[in-house]
């Protein structure tokens, strides 16, 4: 057991240094942006802010509020339009952003048609409000989201002077229970370790993908090259598919730092936690169970097992050194992934129960899929 502890304690190395180069290679957001050529038209809108909102009534007046914040004082300047969808919503998110839009004609509210077979629900409502935008880009945000002041600026700035494209990146994470400090980071903490992010932007290989709908930008001629979501129309993980669709049209992406212009809280309490990632875990490896298995194992391997023999090594003393070496190098993996999302470091110290939640939520989405009880999310029902 010493060997293959110490084993794992020279992986764990490598996978630090990885993380460090890493999330190093993730440009910001703000630093986008071209000064020649203006192939966006000066007249006319340039950006169309796009809202998907199912069952929002709890977030969507604060998104709109921190929107509005952002646009131009002067409401005669039409460069930027604001369109929520309802998505046939069945609280008073529609009744809310009717009276928002009410005194501030720059948001428009459209009623969402009836999901058709074969569409994944939020997929449909963002092709249904690429339908309804005149911009020559546009920019998806999800009703959990608060832009920061100058955001919107930030985006006409680093959509300057190109015609095409698509722009994503991971919000900051704002997290309030257990299960959500423990599981949210994840996000951040698998792409750290396993995407090469220089390649989202270097390679053309659509495997080399990562995007969050929180937060996408992309020009209306991409949009429409790859697709839309109509491609794609039956995906869970919808922004990735986007992403990997416009990989294959041949159109560039980039994947960014967008801390400094959005934050989000994804879930509000552990059941929603546990329903968002059951959904997504099994699709986002590809629906291949084989895959998943050896993703959850390495994990196991890694992060876990480390930790167990720690616990263990009061009994086992020969088991201390290279229990507790792998696991403050797992810690320090995990250090590294959270400070590059503005994570507590101190989150870092419990990667041993992060690993532990993801591993069962990952076997609860295979289950789900494997015996065809499905996913709920926002009421609907998924395979």
């Amino acid at each position: 057991m010493e060997i293959v502890l110490w084993s794992v304690a020279a992986l764990l190395s490598l996978q630090l240094v990885f993380a460090a180069w890493n999330v190093r290679q993730l440009p910001l957001f703000g630093q986008l942006g071209h000064s020649s050529g203006k192939l966006i038209p000066e007249e006319g809108v340039q950006l169309s802010v796009l809202i998907p909102a199912r069952n929002e009534q709890g977030n969507i007046i604060e998104c709109l509020q921190s929107i509005q914040r952002c646009l131009p004082a002067n409401q005669s300047d039409k460069r930027i339009e604001v369109i929520i969808l309802d998505d046939r919503s069945e609280d008073e998110t529609a009744r809310l952003v009717e009276q928002f839009s009410a005194e501030d004609q720059r948001f428009r509210l459209v009623r969402g048609l009836e999901k058709p077979d074969g569409w994944v629900g939020k997929a449909y409502a963002c092709h249904q409000l690429s339908m309804q935008a005149r911009g020559a880009w546009y920019l998806y945000v999800d009703a959990d989201t608060r832009l920061r002041q100058s955001a919107l600026e930030t985006v006409l700035q680093a959509i300057s002077g190109q015609a095409i494209g698509f722009i994503s990146g991971f919000p900051e994470q704002q997290t309030g229970s257990w299960l959500e400090k423990l599981v949210v980071p994840m996000m951040g903490f698998t792409i750290a370790c396993h995407l090469p992010i220089r390649l989202v932007s270097a390679s053309s290989d659509p495997r080399f993908a990562a995007a969050h709908g929180g937060w996408i930008a992309i020009s209306r001629a991409t949009y429409e090259a790859a697709g839309g979501h109509e491609a794609n129309a039956g995906q869970l993980v919808d922004d990735v598919a986007l992403m990997r669709a416009v990989k294959r049209a041949g159109h560039p992406v980039v994947l960014a730092d967008v801390r400094q212009q959005v934050s989000m809280r994804m879930y509000h309490n552990a059941s929603e936690v546990w329903s968002g990632y059951k959904k997504n875990i099994f699709a986002g490896v590809g629906r291949s169970g084989l895959l998943l298995a050896a993703v959850l194992a390495i994990y196991v391997l890694l992060y876990l097992l480390p930790f167990m023999m720690l616990l263990v090594s009061p009994l086992y003393p020969a088991l201390l050194p290279s229990a507790l070496t792998g696991y403050l190098l797992g810690i320090a993996v995990k250090a590294v992934a959270d400070r590059s999302q503005g994570q507590p470091w101190l989150l870092a110290l419990f990667i041993p129960f992060s690993i532990g939640a993801v591993v069962a939520i990952g076997a609860a989405s295979w289950l789900s899929a494997k015996f065809g009880t499905g996913y709920v999310w926002k009421g609907r029902m998924y395979e």
